[in-house]
């Protein structure tokens, strides 16, 4: 199917669901088989904005089959560790799951970009790329030669907060030696500025930080970040996560069990992954406000990072991309694509967007 026939697909089911609580089945759907998946996540089931998305996901599958078709969401751990859900996929143990691509940058550099990388693109960059570029197109390309596994935008969280430090980071040389956690190419980019980095699953970074087994850490934002109680345990909040503007999580689905799908069950998971990927980024827009004031009220410190730090950081990643480029064939092909829509689209969103967040946004 064409992107834009999805897209359009998949809003046309939107407004249907909006506009009606009974959902009307047709015959095709009816005739079609009765399937029970297992979905393996990398979250815990306290976080109701990113587990959520994959319980959002499952239930819109199951209405669009007319409950022929359900799919069960378990936490991490459960399935599978949560930095391993694409192995699971792949291996076949379990048939889908839903996380993020960049925690697999191991197996291929390429898949940071079906997540985030730094000083990459906003959400609708990013949607604008996947859906009406090239980018879910060349993605699914690695992800079906290398893991044998298609995957599907569902999720994402919008720009991130920069994380949780227990002192005050000014320039590069206060962050030599300093432990965090940090996924992705991010991850890679301090470690080029002298951090140790681990990468460590959402639910255990607390006790992490609480430990001292790490000095800082990155999450989400407001919202997740107050819910898992970093702020007890460190005290500077920074901003912005300039490795993730806009991340975007997937449904990873094994290819051998996409290929039995009926087809009117592999539509219903392209509509319900769209409808996931706009109402996660919905719920987090809705929410992050309030719980930056709860967490201002706790005493929370909040830094933005200096114009240094950005500036070596931006240096680090365009190097790692390049070394990247010249190692692997398949992260050359879509970093080039993925740079120049970059370039196209900062053009404009450089004019008109940005001119008009400063007006909405800036002192009044």
């Amino acid at each position: 199917m064409k992107r834009r026939q999805f897209l359009s697909t998949a809003a046309k089911v939107a407004t249907v669901g909006a506009a009606s609580t009974v959902f009307s089945a047709p015959a095709i759907v009816s005739a079609q088989p009765r399937l029970r998946w297992q979905m393996a996540t990398s979250w815990p089931t306290s976080l109701d904005t990113i587990y959520g998305g994959a319980e959002y996901f499952a239930e819109r599958v199951a209405a669009l089959t007319d409950g022929r078709f359900q799919i069960t969401p378990q936490p991490a751990g459960k399935l599978a560790p949560a930095l391993q859900v694409l192995d699971a996929v792949q291996q076949g143990s379990v048939p889908i799951g839903h996380t993020a691509s960049y925690y697999y940058v191991g197996k291929s550099p390429a898949t940071a970009f079906g997540a985030a990388v730094p000083f990459g693109m906003t959400f609708r960059q990013q949607n604008a790329w996947l859906y009406e570029g090239n980018g879910l197109k060349l993605l699914q390309e690695v992800y079906a030669k290398r893991f044998n596994v298609i995957q599907w935008p569902a999720g994402n969280t919008g720009a991130q907060m920069g994380g949780w430090f227990r002192k005050e980071i000014k320039t590069v040389k206060d962050l030599q030696g300093l432990k965090m956690r940090i996924p992705g190419l991010g991850g890679r980019v301090f470690e080029r500025l002298g951090v140790t980095v681990q990468n460590i699953p959402g639910g255990e970074i607390f006790q992490a930080l609480q430990t001292g087994t790490v000095d800082a850490a990155e999450w989400v934002g407001p919202y997740d970040d107050e819910k898992l109680g970093f702020f007890k345990v460190a005290k500077f909040y920074y901003y912005p996560g300039w490795w993730e503007a806009a991340p975007t999580l997937e449904v990873e689905i094994n290819l051998n069990e996409w290929r039995r799908l009926p087809k009117a069950y592999q539509e219903a998971i392209k509509s319900a992954a769209a409808e996931a990927n706009q109402n996660m980024m919905a719920r987090y827009d809705a929410r992050n406000a309030a719980a930056l004031a709860k967490l201002r009220a706790a005493g929370v410190e909040l830094r933005q990072y200096s114009q240094e730090i950005i500036d070596a950081a931006r240096k680090a990643a365009l190097a790692i991309y390049d070394e990247f480029a010249a190692q692997d064939a398949d992260f050359k092909r879509v970093y080039e694509d993925w740079k120049k829509f970059k370039a196209e689209t900062d053009a404009w969103f450089g004019l008109n967007e940005l001119t008009m967040e400063t007006i909405l946004f800036g002192k009044k």
